[in-house]
C-alpha cells in the first residue's frame, strides 16, 4: 500500500497555476510511489454555494493533515502562502515527515542557514536538512533524498 502525501500547496487558487503548476509536481510525487492528497482536488466536493463551506473545507484539510503518512509543501513566496503554513505547523507538530518545495530564489529569512523561517525547519535534521528540501520539480525525483528513501521505507 502506497503511503500518502498531503501536498500542501497555494496553486489551486489559480485556474493557470492549478493547470500549469500542479501536475508536474503531483507526477513526480506519484512517479516515486506516493499517493498524493491535493487539497484542492480533495476539496472539489464541497458546494461552495452553501453556506459553511469554508468550515468544511478547513476541517476536511485538517483530517487529510492528520490521516496523511506525511507532507511536502510547497512553501514559494515572501512570505509563503499563510494556509500551507498552518498545514505544515500541523504536520510539525504531530510529528509527521516533513518535505520542503521552493525554487523562488528569493530569501524569506533572518537566517544565514535557511531559505525560510528558521521554524520550517524544526522537523528536519540539524544536519543535512537540504536532504529534505527540493528547489525544482526534477529534483522531487532524486532517488538519493529524503522523500524517495521516505517512500521505499
Amino acid at each position: 500500500m502506497p503511503k500518502t502525501l498531503y501536498l500542501a500547496n497555494p496553486y489551486g487558487f489559480s485556474a493557470q497555476q492549478r493547470a500549469l503548476l500542479l501536475p508536474p509536481i503531483v507526477a513526480q510525487l506519484e512517479v516515486l510511489g506516493a499517493e498524493v492528497w491535493e487539497p484542492f482536488e480533495r476539496n472539489n466536493q464541497v458546494d461552495f454555494a452553501n453556506p459553511g463551506w469554508a468550515y468544511r473545507v478547513a476541517q476536511a484539510d485538517v483530517r487529510d493533515v492528520e490521516q496523511a503518512d506525511g507532507i511536502f509543501a510547497v512553501v514559494n513566496g515572501t512570505p509563503p502562502d499563510e494556509g500551507v503554513m498552518v498545514e505544515l505547523g500541523m504536520a510539525i507538530a504531530l510529528k509527521k515527515p516533513v518535505f520542503l518545495f521552493r525554487d523562488d530564489f528569493r530569501r524569506c529569512t533572518d537566517s544565514e542557514e535557511y531559505p525560510l523561517n528558521l521554524m520550517l525547519f524544526a522537523s528536519l535534521p540539524a544536519v543535512g536538512w537540504q536532504h529534505y528540501f527540493y528547489d525544482s520539480v526534477e529534483g522531487i525525483g532524486d532517488p538519493e533524498k529524503a522523500l524517495a528513501e521516505w517512500l521505499r521505507s
